[in-house]
């Protein structure tokens, strides 16, 4: 095969010039451009948005600290400290500070030596917590968590102990019922203070109020937050504090309770299970609010454990309850003076009427006979003493002749049926029954013998122990009605507001004298052998004018005895009792509901005479303070 020699070319030096000079311009253009966005960036950055850049600079190196302020105190009517606030050292948390939480957490459990049970509330908290604010681990620490802490503090970066105030009670279960409790800012709390755009003012605080005072009036206890501004170095410790903002504190309430007359309602219950309302019926202001038993609010401060609150859920004497304002009971013969009232005001009853009263009464054409409490009947009985003696005969026949159109448009008057309006988010209406409720609660009519049972305060008709005491006030004013309340007065810097006394449009009755005959009926309940308080009052240092009543739990068949010995404790008749004192100028109403206690005259009566004595008679009152020291 016949092979070509490869031709070599010439190589062409104005044509690789050329081409390295168009290369060298479009990289050296390309530079220049490059050198052109980075000045334009310098520029934009240095002077344009040097502002901008200072700020989020100072951002940096600068902190805002909210400042939380200190919560307002509470003082009983004589200056007595019935809520303070205590220095404590907590354990927070900034979440997205922390590179691996739980390894921080286990090293923390061994240094604090932190339960699992802490552990697991902390991990459900932190689920719905904002990652930038602070969460508490730990709301009490002691000296030498303190310690342990504050050595090992380099391995949990994210974690300080910040000093601060914690409520205290220095009462402890005797006032837990009116003046709840403060704890921590759970989600709802939180998504309520979003909606009432009050987050800017819960920055720095952990605990809100959850139930009595302190959450009516928690916009008044908790003050205004301050703000720190500080300057941070690159590990986030505070280097120097640039300027300071003082917080606000919260504003001091000046109650209308009294404390040694708490104290002494709560010595002589002794643990029963009931309630007792004291009021001053001047004022409408609350003197005493017990319910029975109660617990120990200072548990929720810091956090209560899930058994401790598991235990208090499934108490059979359901100590949550504030049976004052919550509990609905029978009213029994208590009411049977505001209902005689009624029959004068209808004149269906004068003072002197009388009917004959042989133990039972029935309606017109109907076998059914309805028993009176003395089997053998009371005889003549006019309104006097059908209501010391506690006639169930008269008001069987009074309610009869009235109805209860009437029956229940009067009461709702005394504030039966409906809350009372008491400085407290826990109450409740109880239930006056009326024809249009029964329709849409059972779907049933209203019958004749409904309205016999509510003429001697049973049936249908529920009330709470305070709406007893209202009504009392009433009484004894001849139709003023005060709106129940326990703030008397606040004080902020130390200057003091008296608050207003609040009252509703009086009862105006067609008969006034009225109101004089039902109060001379009450007091000789209380100074009259056939009264049910007389063995009770009759010996008194001053005069009273009272109602004793016995509520049925259940019902009985017509002929059926009531035998306590053989009655399951809880299906006992329960003890009331309303009354003032003294008769001539009342200082003083108390109503008491003891649950299945049995007799109102023999076992509410003794209540009733202790407090009556306490509060009124100052040798009494001497007596109990030398004891108790």
């Amino acid at each position: 095969m016949r092979r070509y020699r490869q031709r070599v070319a010439f190589r062409d030096h104005a044509a690789e010039s050329a081409l390295f000079t168009r290369r060298a311009i479009v990289c050296f253009g390309f530079v220049a451009i490059m050198f052109g966005v980075l000045l334009s960036n310098l520029y934009r950055v240095q002077i344009v948005d040097h502002q901008a850049y200072q700020t989020r600079s100072n951002d940096n190196r600068i902190r805002l600290i909210p400042v939380a302020p200190n919560r307002g105190l509470i003082y009983d009517r004589n200056g007595i400290l019935l809520a303070d606030n205590q220095p404590v050292f907590a354990l927070e948390v900034v979440p997205e500070r922390v590179d691996d939480m739980e390894a921080s957490l286990a090293g923390l459990a061994d240094v604090l030596q932190l339960t699992s049970e802490q552990l697991d509330t902390f991990r459900e908290r932190l689920k719905g917590h904002r990652r930038f604010k602070p969460l508490v681990l730990v709301d009490q620490l002691n000296e030498a968590e303190v310690a342990a802490f504050s050595v090992n503090q380099h391995r949990f970066p994210g974690f300080t102990v910040e000093a601060g105030l914690k409520r205290h009670y220095p009462h402890g279960a005797s006032l837990t019922h009116l003046l709840g409790y403060v704890a921590r800012i759970n989600s709802q709390d939180q998504l309520r203070l979003d909606e009432n755009d009050e987050d800017a003012r819960y920055a720095a605080t952990r605990s809100i109020g959850k139930q009595g005072i302190e959450r009516f009036y928690e916009s008044q206890l908790h003050g205004e937050p301050g703000m720190l501004e500080v300057e941070v170095n690159n590990r986030g410790r505070i280097v120097r504090t640039l300027s300071a903002q003082a917080s606000q504190a919260g504003t001091d309430l000046h109650l209308t309770l009294d404390l040694p007359l708490q104290k002494k309602v709560e010595a002589v219950l002794d643990g029963r299970r009931g309630a007792v309302v004291a009021m001053d019926p001047k004022t409408g202001g609350i003197l005493a609010m017990v319910s029975s038993p109660s617990y120990d609010p200072n548990a929720f401060v810091t956090g209560i454990s899930g058994k401790q609150y598991s235990a208090l859920l499934n108490d059979k004497n359901r100590p949550l309850i504030n049976r004052a304002t919550q509990g609905q009971y029978a009213p029994a013969s208590t009411v049977k003076p505001h209902l005689a009232l009624l029959g004068l005001e209808k004149g269906v009853v004068t003072e002197d009427t009388k009917i004959w009263d042989p133990g039972w009464w029935q309606i017109p054409g109907v076998e059914r006979r309805y028993r009176d409490w003395k089997r053998w009947g009371h005889g003549w009985v006019d309104l006097n003493k059908a209501i010391a003696s506690s006639c169930d005969t008269y008001f069987y026949d009074l309610a009869y002749k009235t109805g209860i159109n009437d029956i229940s448009n009067f009461m709702f008057q005394f504030g039966f049926g409906e809350r009372t309006g008491v400085d407290l988010m826990e109450e409740s209406a109880g239930n006056m029954p009326t024809r249009d409720w029964k329709r849409l609660r059972y779907k049933e009519p209203w019958y004749i013998g409904d309205t016999i049972s509510v003429g001697i305060g049973q049936g249908y008709w529920t009330a709470t122990p305070l709406q007893l005491a209202q009504s009392t006030v009433i009484l004894a004013n001849s139709g003023v009605r005060h709106v129940p309340h326990f703030l008397a007065a606040t004080a902020t810097d130390g200057v003091r507001t008296e608050q207003p006394i609040i009252d509703k449009p009086p009862m105006v009755l067609a008969k006034p004298e009225s109101w004089k005959a039902i109060q001379r009926s009450m007091y000789l309940t209380a100074h009259n052998p056939m009264g049910s308080g007389y063995r009770q009052f009759n010996d008194a240092k001053y005069t009273s004018a009272v109602k004793t009543g016995t509520g049925q739990v259940f019902g009985l068949a017509e002929d059926a005895e009531y035998d306590e010995d053989n009655i399951a404790e809880h299906l006992r008749d329960n003890a009331l009792f309303v009354g003032y004192a003294p008769f001539e100028d009342p200082q003083i109403v108390i109503a008491i509901v003891l649950e299945n206690a049995g007799w109102g005259g023999a076992n509410a009566g003794p209540v009733a005479r202790a407090l009556f004595d306490f509060y009124l008679d100052p040798e009494s009152r001497e007596q109990d303070a030398e004891e108790a020291e």
